[in-house]
């Protein structure tokens, strides 16, 4: 199912989808505040796993388009972390350098937590961020977020928004 925002279009990602990702996730400057991926295999791997649990749960990020010309600027939206559990759903985030500044992420945030409460009906949702990524913590607080507490052992603010239903 696609979402529309403003001027995004948010999809579940396909396997043609993943070497435009990896323009940007394997761009180790570019995702310095998270992981990033060396080779197009370990995107394609980590993407996989993502879908997986979007079959399994009903939310996984999605391939994030500009709406104008429809060319892939992001990857975000809710996940549940296959590779690192026991956090509940998330809020991620990655965008293409390019993007930056814009407002994009932001406007992904806010169609996150509307998903989270409208359609999946969750309680709670959480997001991590380094707290020097300073861009990426006010992303989070303008979308409803409060920092929970750090966690020294992912050194980064775990954050938590509770929906109002």
């Amino acid at each position: 199912m696609d979402i529309l925002t403003e001027r995004l279009s948010l999809r579940p990602t396909k396997a043609s989808d993943v070497p435009a990702l990896f323009s940007f996730l394997g761009d180790a400057q570019a995702m310095r505040h998270t992981a990033y991926f060396a080779t197009l295999r370990a995107c394609r791997r980590h993407v996989a796993g993502h879908e997986w649990q979007r079959r399994r749960l009903g939310c996984a990020p999605w391939t994030v388009r500009n709406r104008t010309d429809g060319t892939i600027i992001g990857w975000g939206g809710l996940f549940e972390d296959p590779f690192d559990p026991g956090w509940g759903v998330e809020l991620g985030y990655w965008f293409a350098p390019s993007t930056w500044g814009t407002g994009y992420a932001s406007e992904l945030a806010v169609a996150s937590v509307a998903e989270a409460r409208d359609r999946l009906r969750l309680p709670e949702l959480r997001a991590f961020a380094r707290p020097e990524n300073v861009g990426s913590c006010r992303v989070l607080e303008k979308a409803g977020f409060a920092i929970e507490r750090y966690v020294p052992e992912l050194e980064r603010n775990l954050y938590r928004h509770a929906l109002a239903r």
